[in-house]
């Protein structure tokens, strides 16, 4: 049996939700800025060559790239899975005694009074 329990460290932690779902929304931003500035570049550079390309190809994979970098969570360190069960020192329940006795039935006739 164990007299001490194991108390997380606070850095061992992982993020809040609220701090995980704002980090991803500014990476998501972050990347989607960049596509705008790549399509910006894409039509604005000239003269056109090959680093129009880029920025057109660029400009159309940076929304899926934003998208997966955004679904994905950015937490990558390893949790220990406790266990929920816990050794408690309470007595046990009594087992319930059945009583042999018939219970009594109670009977519902509709109808007039006499029956």
């Amino acid at each position: 049996m164990k007299n001490a329990r194991e108390v997380p460290a606070v850095t061992s932690l992982p993020r809040s939700p609220r701090d995980e779902a704002d980090h991803r929304v500014r990476r998501y931003v972050l990347t989607m800025s960049i596509r705008v500035v790549c399509f910006a570049l894409m039509v604005l550079v000239q003269p056109y060559g090959w680093y129009t390309w880029v920025f057109g190809i660029s400009a159309a994979v940076l929304p899926y790239i934003a998208v997966v970098f955004a679904n994905a969570g950015s937490d990558s360190t390893d949790t220990t899975a406790e266990s929920p069960v816990q050794e408690l020192d309470a007595p046990r329940p009594a087992p319930i005694e059945s009583d042999t006795t018939t219970p009594p039935v109670f009977t519902i006739h509709e109808g007039p009074k006499d029956a």
